[in-house]
């Protein structure tokens, strides 16, 4: 059936789309360039674009059948999941958008057309940003004068109490100093060298001139990746949270990018208080990891800190022996699958939808050599000098004062002329060079595969997610702090402790 167009929606999508171009380019001009020595990150980043264009439409309307994008953006906003700002909120809309931008500039496809799937990644995007953001009431980080918190107070009223105080140099500050080093190259290779395994949110004001950053990191043993099977497969979490206090620290800046910048600069001498805790779509929350007390919590980092070091070493032997597509094909599917947990967390999952190139996209691989692709993507989103970039001259960008747009809007004119292609279909066939994923997935219920997986999601409502919780929000709080229900929703919206954990 066919989507209604009506103007409303592409008012809002329209809006939506302006602010997260905006944001793409501000972004991206303000970050060096984008490159690697081992992998060809520009070839692989724009076929990741034009994969997402082909596929997200149909992933995300099978997602949203069963769990709204709303309700994602509700149980997402109570613990770090891999549906972030970095992935979900702005990468998986701004990817699509892109691959739209490829095939306009190659004059495949007019503005107007799949504008049935461009509203309706739109709308999804922005229905989950707004739930995601619901406590800071923004609907991106830059928005918000670069600022991510999303986290409510009761959950920061648990870091406060839980987490363990260290100084400089003592066991504790070291085993984290060491285990945020290893879990960064880590997680960057993991990643096929890109930031998506990575986030930070914040800064939280804890008082006395200290400010908490909490630092994310995901997909760190056998899940999705076919490439991890048998990589790190000792450690019992898939994903780790680490919330650090700093002192005498002001983040000024936490983009959409999940990047910070400190005044002064970032300096693990002025680490305060530190944690450790994991969430997955099977969580109630934050999960605490070796947090009965410092020492277990030092000695957890630094038997975690062994694990990832071998891991590193094998992975890179792993890499080594890829070839060129291999590569390519790698990293195309780790960005074009940015919002795949979206799919765990309805329980809709299935490996062949987000780690395939699409038949599609094959057809374009040929372009694809380094050269081209740097200097194709250069033209995107650096000079944003394509022909339906442009705007009329009289027009100025945000940030450039040009009269030019990294991201195309949705003609109007659709209400009232039916001369477009509504969609790309919703028929997902591809392939791609790497071996196929044969290991199971690692959650909080232990390795389990992943029709067990999607069961368990699909059974399990978090808590603070129950209807008579969902809608109590700060506002609320602030008149009803005191109350039994308000000590209830604290009592059960913390990390749980670490008696509380499971083991």
């Amino acid at each position: 059936m066919s989507r209604e167009l009506r103007y409303t929606d592409l008012l809002e999508s329209n809006s939506f789309l302006r602010n997260l171009s905006d944001t793409t380019y501000w972004l991206c001009i303000t970050r060096t360039v984008q490159e690697s020595k081992l992998f060809p990150m520009n070839p692989y980043m724009l076929l990741s674009y034009l994969n997402s264009f082909y596929r997200l439409p149909t992933q995300l309307r099978e997602i949203e059948s069963v769990t709204p994008a709303e309700e994602l953006g509700d149980r997402v906003r109570e613990a770090s999941f891999k549906v972030n700002t970095v992935n979900a909120a702005w990468g998986m809309p701004a990817f699509y958008l892109l691959g739209r931008e490829m095939l306009m500039s190659w004059g495949l496809i007019r503005p107007q057309d799949a504008v049935e799937d461009v509203l309706d990644v739109v709308d999804f995007s922005r229905r989950f940003n707004l739930a995601y953001h619901r406590n800071d009431g923004h609907i991106s980080n830059k928005e918000f004068g670069d600022r991510s918190q999303f986290l409510p107070e009761r959950t920061l009223d648990g870091f406060s109490e839980q987490l363990h105080g260290v100084k400089d140099g003592d066991r504790l500050h070291s085993a984290t100093v060491k285990l945020l080093a290893t879990l960064s190259q880590y997680a960057f290779l993991a990643h096929c060298e890109c930031r998506i395994g990575i986030h930070n949110s914040g800064p939280y004001n804890f008082g006395d001139n200290r400010q908490l950053l909490v630092r994310d990191f995901f997909d760190l043993t056998e899940g999705d990746y076919p490439w991890l099977d048998g990589i790190a497969v000792t450690l019992p979490h898939n994903n780790l949270t680490i919330p650090i206090v700093f002192s005498d620290t002001n983040f000024r800046l936490v983009d959409d990018w999940a990047s910070f910048e400190a005044e002064p600069n970032y300096d693990a001498a002025n680490i305060a208080a530190v944690g450790m805790y994991t969430a997955d779509p099977l969580t109630d929350g934050y999960a605490p990891v070796g947090m009965e007390n410092a020492d277990v919590l030092a000695e957890t980092m630094e038997h975690y800190r062994d694990i990832l070091t071998e891991a590193t070493a094998d992975l890179w032997k792993r890499m080594a022996t890829w070839t060129r597509e291999q590569m390519i094909d790698a990293g195309a599917l780790v960005y074009s699958s940015v919002g795949k947990d979206f799919a765990h967390l309805a329980g809709t999952y299935r490996q062949s939808d987000w780690f395939e190139l699409d038949e599609r996209v094959q057809r374009f691989k040929p372009l694809m050599n380094d050269e081209y692709a740097r200097d194709y993507l250069a033209e995107m989103v650096g000079l944003i000098g394509f022909p339906q970039q442009k705007t009329n001259p009289y027009s100025m960008a945000r940030y450039s004062n040009l009269n030019q747009n990294m991201m195309s809007g949705i003609p109007f004119s659709v209400l009232v002329d039916d001369d477009y292609a509504p969609t790309v279909g919703d028929q997902l066939r591809g392939w791609s060079t790497l071996d196929a994923k044969s290991s199971l997935w690692t959650t909080s219920a232990g390795r389990i595969d992943i029709d067990e997986y999607n069961r368990r999601a699909q059974g399990f409502t978090p808590t603070v997610h129950d209807p008579k919780y969902r809608y109590l929000d700060e506002e609320w709080v602030k008149w009803n702090h005191g109350t039994p229900l308000a000590d209830e929703l604290y009592r059960i919206g913390r990390p749980q402790n670490s008696a509380e954990a499971p083991r």
